[in-house]
């Protein structure tokens, strides 16, 4: 019986399937050179406004796409709402009140907090702008993108994204929105959320604490 052959160890990675190359500032490198800058925006409920209220939003929202020169993509992110450490607050809360008359309120309240989610399905929605960088930005130079220095690429992406940016964050103002561009942590927490669901709202400790390893052979 012939021998059986070793298996080889698994050299792929999980960053080998992930299309981010690299985050700086807060500019989002992809594999092909392509980039892209987030911004989140904040919610609005509509069905609180009146209804001149609402008009005034949808046109307002009309004219803020119908000006942009550049295309953006439009992200909403939604996902189910772990309320487990405001349940945990409001036991603290009551542990420590000793008023009886609000210690039996915060009970009920706590008790009508976890009926609702266990009778309800309760989705957190994120909504983001994001602006894309082609490398057929860069001309000439672009159509081999894959030989091209990273540094030198983010920072053509800086000149183009940026003016596009600050542009894309009057409009929103405008309208009333509060908009806040993600920055390199909120950016890698975000994506380590997405990519690790089963670990969503994990706050990682800061990046710059972060360092690579690397492995030589003997």
């Amino acid at each position: 019986m012939p021998a059986q052959k070793p298996t080889s160890p698994v050299k792929s990675t999980t960053q080998h399937f992930i299309e981010i190359e690299d985050v700086k500032d807060d500019i989002l490198l992809t594999k092909d050179s392509s980039a892209a800058i987030v911004v989140e925006v904040g919610a609005v409920n509509f069905w609180l406004l009146s209804q001149e209220e609402q008009l005034s939003m949808i046109y307002a929202y009309s004219s803020l796409l119908n000006s942009l020169s550049f295309p953006v993509e439009i992200l909403i992110l939604s996902k189910r709402m772990d309320v487990s450490s405001y349940v945990e607050y409001l036991n603290s809360k009551i542990r420590t009140q000793h008023v009886e008359l609000i210690k039996t309120r915060l009970t009920s309240y706590q008790d009508f907090i976890k009926n609702i989610v266990k009778k309800n399905t309760v989705l957190e929605k994120r909504f983001f702008f994001v602006v894309p960088f082609s490398p057929l930005e860069l001309g000439m130079s672009g159509v081999n993108a894959k030989g091209l220095n990273k540094e030198y690429v983010i920072s053509r992406a800086k000149t183009s994204l940026y003016p596009k940016r600050d542009h894309l964050l009057r409009l929103l103002a405008k309208v009333g929105l509060r908009a806040t561009v993600l920055q390199k942590q909120e950016l890698t927490d975000l994506f380590y959320n997405l990519y690790n669901p089963s670990n969503v709202g994990k706050q990682l400790a800061p990046i710059d604490t972060y360092t690579d390893v690397i492995l030589t052979s003997g």
